[in-house]
């Protein structure tokens, strides 16, 4: 069954303030800018029903993490999740990219409910459709800048493109560092390889996990302006979380996780 139609079935519910409503509007409504949490549109690139994800204690028993009804992020929208600690955003960044099966509930990708798919096969949806920016970089020390994202090109389908790798990395400032290796960058020029490796693949959505968390204050407006206008330019959608307001307040969508997953409350 096509997105559109899928993202059009009835509907479970979340609660904010006490309230009710339904998370998947039929086309063509629309809903509140700041509790919108599942704006109307035609063909969402992110899509969870009834998302269930718990883990084992020490002592046996099982602490619920997620236990999300709905959430959409449509192609080229731009959202900050905010949330207190242990949350489970992370754990909800996991789930949605398929480094983590859920316990059930269905986890659609660009049209693709990657719950169904074996490991081989999420990973590829991963390179093919999904950048990831992670508060720790996670570069390869021994390769340099470009060969950093000419190593996320080899993981999808296509083959590696030198020429595109090098033109993202000029394109957010690091022309002149393309054979630098990570501990020739500063953590500025590091993050920014980051951003240009999580765009190597012409990802359709973008999640990054509080990119802005192990950089000074000084640089952290440089890292969200360059991933927002990043993912502008190329529509991208963009999903950033971040334990910041001042950072979540630039986003013309901003969510806190608690809204909408009911085992955060």
């Amino acid at each position: 069954m096509p997105a559109a139609a899928e993202y059009t079935r009835a509907t479970p519910w979340f609660s904010i303030g006490g309230r009710s409503a339904a998370f998947l509007a039929p086309l063509g409504c629309g809903g509140r800018r700041r509790g919108r949490l599942f704006p109307a549109m035609t063909d969402p690139v992110i899509l969870l029903e009834n998302v269930r994800k718990s883990f084992a204690m020490p002592g046996g028993e099982r602490a619920d993490v997620l236990d999300v009804p709905g959430f959409v992020l449509g192609r080229g929208e731009q959202a900050a999740l905010e949330g207190t600690s242990g949350s489970g955003k992370s754990t909800l960044l996991h789930v949605i990219s398929g480094i983590m099966r859920p316990d059930s509930g269905r986890v659609v990708v660009a049209g693709t409910d990657i719950t169904r798919l074996d490991e081989g096969r999420r990973d590829r949806m991963r390179a093919d459709t999904l950048g990831l920016v992670f508060q720790q970089f996670n570069l390869l020390p021994g390769f340099t800048a470009v060969e950093n994202v000419l190593v996320a090109m080899s993981f999808a389908s296509g083959k590696p493109d030198r020429a595109r790798a090098t033109g993202l990395l000029e394109a957010v400032g690091l022309a002149h560092r393309l054979n630098h290796k990570p501990a020739e960058l500063s953590i500025g020029q590091q993050q920014r390889v980051a951003v240009a490796r999580a765009l190597a693949n012409r990802p359709q959505a973008i999640l990054a996990d509080e990119p802005t968390a192990s950089i000074d204050a000084a640089h952290q407006q440089q890292v969200v302006d360059l991933l927002k206008n990043t993912c502008h330019e190329h529509g991208v959608a963009l999903l950033m979380v971040t334990h910041d307001p001042d950072v979540a307040r630039q986003f013309p969508r901003r969510l806190r996780l608690e809204d909408f997953n009911r085992a955060g409350r």
